[in-house]
């Protein structure tokens, strides 16, 4: 049983893209070509019925001194792995123990936030997107995404977090009383809410039918709590007629709620708390947003910097 075996199993029975096979058979024949290297001899039935994590570490590692970059070194292990794992079961060779071995550390990446102007904008314009033919009522639904989109950005809330408030945690004009979320882990955290944003929920709340304390916060167009899916179709219309880039997500307006704090004079520490996150170590990402930002302004304005 060779590769292309595993292959066509691949497409029709896990409907793998052309684009995966692809990768996945190049992937193959640099492990066999590797193998054939690395033994002297032609990597066959005996050879990969022999083989040991060892031999899976070395190929790791002579793609590394080739250059390969670590994401591609994943896929290839991804690829191998799967299709050793297909031979144990398909064609009765020998599982390999391949349990302890470990992928090369993927970098984490970094949060990608949108300007403080078009944060803003999100909050103030997105319902535009509403006030088109076929909306189904487009006064409820700009006032509910203004509103919401607002509260994302402004208490730097994850999308999910905003959509399970329910009228009782509505922060209303007047009051001081800040917001208490449940995270992650059942973790709770206190956020403050500026002014602007009890505004835009009052506005919404000015459309939004009355009901019980614990009815949701945010509604669909037929009356369900509203789906995270739906919010962010809104927001992706939006982007593409103001013409913002494609990070422009609801959680990129929550990495933005905290690189502009951080941009701003915010403790690190304080920003850990404000997002709910229970290790300091994510929160430091937003410190390379901020001196990417920093680098960029430099290599604007110095006169040294081309």
């Amino acid at each position: 049983m060779n590769a292309a075996d595993y292959l066509a199993w691949l497409r029709d029975e896990r409907r793998a893209s052309p684009r995966t096979l692809e990768a996945y058979a190049r992937d193959i024949r640099d492990f066999l070509a590797f193998l054939t290297r690395y033994h002297g001899r032609e990597a066959d039935a005996a050879v990969l019925a022999a083989l040991k994590p060892a031999d899976l570490r070395a190929f790791l590692s002579a793609r590394a001194a080739d250059g390969v970059g670590a994401a591609t070194r994943a896929r290839q292990l991804a690829a191998v792995r799967g299709w050793l794992r297909f031979l144990a079961k398909r064609g009765g060779t020998k599982p390999l123990a391949l349990g302890a071995l470990r992928g090369p550390r993927l970098p984490r990446p970094v949060p990608r936030a949108v300007s403080a102007e078009h944060a803003r904008a999100l909050g103030a314009e997105v319902g535009l997107v509403h006030d088109t033919p076929g909306a189904e009522r487009p006064e409820f639904q700009a006032a509910r995404d203004m509103a919401l989109f607002t509260l994302l950005y402004g208490c730097g809330l994850r999308i999910g977090e905003a959509l399970a408030l329910n009228l009782a945690d509505a922060p209303l004009p007047g009051g001081e009383a800040p917001l208490r979320i449940t995270g992650k882990g059942d973790k709770t955290r206190i956020v403050p809410v500026l002014p602007a944003v009890r505004e835009a929920v009052a506005a919404w709340l000015a459309h939004r039918p009355g009901a019980a304390p614990d009815a949701p916060l945010f509604l669909g167009a037929r009356g369900k709590r509203l789906d995270a899916a739906i919010a962010q179709k809104s927001l992706r219309n939006y982007r593409r007629l103001a013409g913002l880039p494609e990070h422009a997500t609801p959680h990129a307006l929550r990495h933005s709620f905290a690189t502009h704090l951080l941009g701003g004079g915010a403790d690190l520490r304080v920003i850990q708390e404000l997002l709910g996150h229970a290790s300091l170590s994510t929160t430091q990402r937003y410190t390379a947003v901020d001196a990417a930002a920093l680098l960029e302004t430099w290599r604007r304005a110095h006169p040294r910097a081309d």
